[in-house]
């Protein structure tokens, strides 16, 4: 099946360090998602430092899986950058999908922790990171090989199909 189908996220990793060629093709991965009017404005800054890690796994009570991470990915929104500011949303979240599935093609592990739109969270990255105020700390990517088998279930569910109207 195609790795769509299975990718899942992963919160506990092994100590394994993920090379740096893999965080980058995680990063081409990420640039390629489509955006509105190709706008591209995206940014992101790699944590591998262990006190930042752990730093950052304090930041709110989801973050946790970002202690043990080989690396952390933080997407950013660069407002300067956007022709259409209101889809940054939506480029983000396609920039994220694209990394967590070439993580899982790689035969990595990764999960999505949400930063934005909860306003304490993205401060709190904002000021440990010292990200400009013109970028928005979209979210925090924790990647490393897992610790564990992965347990897919697939999720289509027929009742939630509408055709023509719903």
């Amino acid at each position: 099946m195609s790795v769509i189908f299975k990718r899942q996220s992963i919160r506990r990793f092994t100590d394994e360090k993920v090379s740096d060629e893999l965080i980058e093709n995680l990063l081409k991965a990420g640039m390629q998602a489509p955006s509105a009017g190709n706008q591209q404005a995206w940014e992101f800054i790699v944590v591998s430092d262990e006190k930042d890690k752990l730093e950052i796994s304090k930041m709110h009570q989801f973050a946790k899986p970002a202690e043990k991470a080989s690396h952390l990915i933080i997407t950013l929104g660069n407002l300067d950058e956007c022709k259409f500011d209101m889809m940054i949303e939506q480029d983000l979240g396609a920039c994220n999908e694209n990394i967590l599935l070439q993580a899982t093609h790689e035969g990595l592990g990764a999960v999505w922790l949400g930063f934005y739109p909860i306003e304490d969270r993205s401060l709190k990255l904002k000021e440990y990171l010292n990200i400009p105020d013109n970028c928005i700390p979209f979210s925090v990517i924790c990647v490393g090989y897992p610790a564990h088998e992965s347990n897919v279930k697939l999720r289509y569910d027929e009742s939630k199909v509408h055709f023509d109207r719903y």
